[in-house]
Parts: structure tokens; C-alpha cells; sequence
């Protein structure tokens, strides 16, 4: 049981390397965004152990909240979250015309970007496990990135859709193998109790809303927009 949590979240690289062997044309996003992403993993004090307490490398989640594990599990789920999407869909990437960034719409693009890490600091002293201020603020910034950038709706929806697929699929796959370790480990009686083929609805509810606002993410933050590769989308 010491090493699951290691394992699980080295997991992900897998996937990872393959959109990365595959996709040569988002490997510069794929780094940029796993890189950024990673550094979330230094937010795991926030919930260890209010929402689960894994054993860990050196046991350093249990001495000092923070974990090897988590800026592994971060850095991959970042890359894959950003660029799921236009690989299912076989889509590419075009720059936005000078001329569209300085459109009306755009002069909330920053603000936009950055609702979640805004929302997240309000929501968390609400009197709730703090997995749910991680979801809500996920799901406003989903939100957001479409109202300022209304062609980034289908990315946004079906990268969410698609990411928690996969994670679903990875979840199953920790029941499967280390049967007992959610019960162990997840504190669910802080949690709705609510299980979905053994996996907790929070779970579920992170890979979905982590999956809607990472799906935009870059081609928000860089000015770019997703296009078919069959070259019939309209650039202005």
C-alpha cells in the first residue's frame, strides 16, 4: 500500500507519453502546460488529510502535507487535459488575428483565465471539505473561458467529457488493483458517501471539471483557437 499512490500517479505519464510520441505539434503545449500544471501538486496541505491522507515517498505527505507523487500526478494530468481534445477530435492549432484580441470580448480574457484561482481562495472557507471548492472553482473557470471565448464551448465540453473518461477508467483500475486502498485512504466520511462503482462522486467530479478547464486552457491563455485539419474553419 506504501508505494500505490506512487504508482497510480506515475500511471498517468503513460498516456502522457504517448499524446507526446503521437502529436509532435503539441509537444510545446504539452510541456508548457504539465509544467505549469505540476505545480499544483504543492497545494496537496489543502487536502491531506481533510479529504484522504496516501501513504507516500519518505512518508512526507504524512509528515508535511506536501508529496513526490502529487507533482508527478499534476504534471501529467495537465499535459493530457490540454491537448485531449484537438488529438480525439484531429484537430490543429491557428493563431487569432491581432485585430480579434483587442475585440470588445476580449477585455475580461485575463480575468477569465484566472476565475478558478480567484474563486478557489473564496470558496475554501466555506464550512466544506475542500474538494468542493477545488470542483466549483474548476467549473466557473470552464465557464468563464467560454462567456470570453464562446468558440472554445466544444473543446471545453468534450475535453471535460473526455478526461473524465479516462480518469474514471483509471480509477477503476485502482479498485481493481488495490482493492480496499479508497476505503483506506479517501476520507469519506467527510465526503457525500456517494460511490460510483466504488469510486467516490468527488473523484469523478474532479476529472470532469478539471478536464472543461484545462481542455481551453492554452488556446485561451496563447491567443490561439482550435481548427479542423481539414483546413474549412474561418480564421478572421
Amino acid at each position: 500500500m506504501h508505494y500505490i499512490w506512487l504508482i497510480w500517479s506515475s500511471a498517468f505519464l503513460l498516456p502522457w507519453m504517448l499524446l507526446y510520441a503521437l502529436k509532435p505539434a503539441f509537444r510545446s503545449e504539452m510541456l508548457r502546460v504539465s509544467l505549469i500544471t505540476s505545480l499544483l501538486g504543492l497545494s496537496e496541505p489543502i487536502f491531506v488529510p481533510r479529504y484522504w491522507n496516501p501513504p507516500s515517498l519518505f512518508d512526507l505527505a504524512q509528515r508535511t502535507g506536501f508529496d513526490i507523487e502529487s507533482l508527478i500526478f499534476c504534471f501529467a494530468i495537465g499535459g493530457i487535459g490540454a491537448v485531449a481534445y484537438n488529438t480525439f477530435a484531429n484537430r490543429r492549432l491557428g493563431m487569432i488575428s491581432h485585430a480579434e484580441q483587442h475585440s470588445s470580448r476580449h477585455r475580461w480574457h485575463r480575468l477569465a483565465i484566472s476565475a478558478p484561482f480567484i474563486a478557489f481562495p473564496i470558496l475554501y472557507f466555506l464550512p466544506w471539505n475542500p474538494i468542493y471548492p477545488g470542483i466549483v472553482a474548476m467549473a466557473i473557470g470552464g465557464i468563464a473561458n467560454v462567456l470570453c471565448r464562446p468558440d472554445l464551448l466544444r473543446n471545453t465540453l468534450l475535453g471535460g467529457m473526455l478526461f473524465l473518461l479516462l480518469y474514471a477508467a483509471f480509477m477503476l483500475l485502482l479498485t481493481l488493483f488495490a482493492p480496499g486502498y479508497i476505503e483506506a485512504v479517501w476520507n469519506l466520511p467527510a465526503l457525500s458517501g456517494i460511490l460510483v462503482d466504488s469510486i467516490p462522486l468527488e473523484e469523478l467530479g474532479f476529472g470532469f471539471t478539471f478536464g472543461l478547464y484545462w481542455a481551453g486552457i492554452y488556446e485561451h491563455l496563447t491567443w490561439h483557437r482550435s481548427l479542423s485539419n481539414g483546413g474549412h474553419d474561418h480564421v478572421p
